[in-house]
């Protein structure tokens, strides 16, 4: 049970890496951004090239991966999704999933169809018993990462004057303008370093998730799933979704592997039921 309970936070852990960048861009900048997983996408294949061809350490290629995937959503976000922001919900989400399906095709075209894997170094493999526990050493790793990174984001996101920007032209855009906060590079900002921590949440998913071209189909779901469970307050309701969504997928898979990913949804319907606007939910 405690292995079982383990796994699934460092499940959980890299779902909130994974999703982070869209709460920011749903909950608290309120754009519905589906190609959020192409970036995600684009970490990890930058991590597979770097280290199957060029032979680069894992721990470097973390770095260069955060940084390919936020190069790309920063220039995206200033020549096309700037273009988006005031339009309904609707367009954004046919125009974000019509870039999902680019770069799938993209992406196979490129690189081909088949699944993509990395060699771990050898301190990252195995597992270690810990106090009576089975403790895998990567998704120890992982856990310590995500941990940092999340405590980061909360501090950065309330405690720092570009946090304080970033809230003020969410709430009023107009106003903020007003008062001389630069509001078009603050979401550039904001929507390249969600795009980074996605590229850095696929560079280390490769491993556990798996990559291939059809990645942003196949956790489209599970990102949204994080955020609507999480509620829009901020990075908290995120956080605890994914430590909440990680378990109960995994010790789902384990007790009842008929039912596969059943529990995540049994998990998401009954929060929202009980809870309409997520774990968190933004003041009204």
């Amino acid at each position: 049970m405690a292995t079982i309970l383990f796994d699934g936070v460092a499940y959980g852990m890299l779902l909130f890496v994974l999703a982070c960048g869209l709460a920011v861009t749903l909950g608290l900048m309120n754009f519905v951004n589906l190609a959020h997983g192409a970036f995600a996408m684009a970490g990890g294949y930058v991590t597979v090239l770097l280290m199957n061809r060029w032979g680069v350490p894992f721990l470097a290629s973390l770095p260069a991966a955060f940084l390919a995937a936020a190069t790309l959503g920063f220039v995206l976000e200033r020549t096309l999704y700037v273009h988006m922001y005031g339009r309904s919900h609707l367009d954004q989400v046919l125009f974000s999933i019509g870039l999902v399906f680019m770069a799938v095709a993209a992406v196979d075209w490129a690189m081909g169809s088949s699944q993509q894997n990395i060699k771990l170094p050898a301190w990252l493999q195995g597992r270690r018993e810990v106090l009576g526990v089975q403790v895998g050493l990567y998704r120890s790793f992982i856990i310590a990462i995500c941990g940092v990174l999340a405590i980061g984001l909360q501090f950065a996101l309330l405690r720092t004057r570009f946090g304080s920007r970033l809230r003020a032209a969410v709430d009023d855009a107009r106003v903020a303008r007003g008062l001389g906060i630069p509001v078009g590079n603050v979401f550039a900002v904001t929507f390249a370093i969600g795009s980074g921590l996605a590229g850095l949440g696929g560079a280390l998913g490769v491993e556990i998730l798996g990559l291939d071209p059809n990645f942003p189909l196949r956790f489209m779901i599970y990102f949204l799933i994080v955020v609507t469970v999480g509620g829009t307050a901020g990075i908290m309701g995120p956080f605890v979704a994914s430590l909440l969504l990680g378990i109960a997928d995994v010790a789902g898979k384990y007790y009842v592997p008929a039912l596969g990913a059943f529990m995540v949804y049994l998990v998401m319907i009954v929060v929202l039921v009980l809870r309409p606007h997520g774990l968190f939910a933004r003041p009204r």
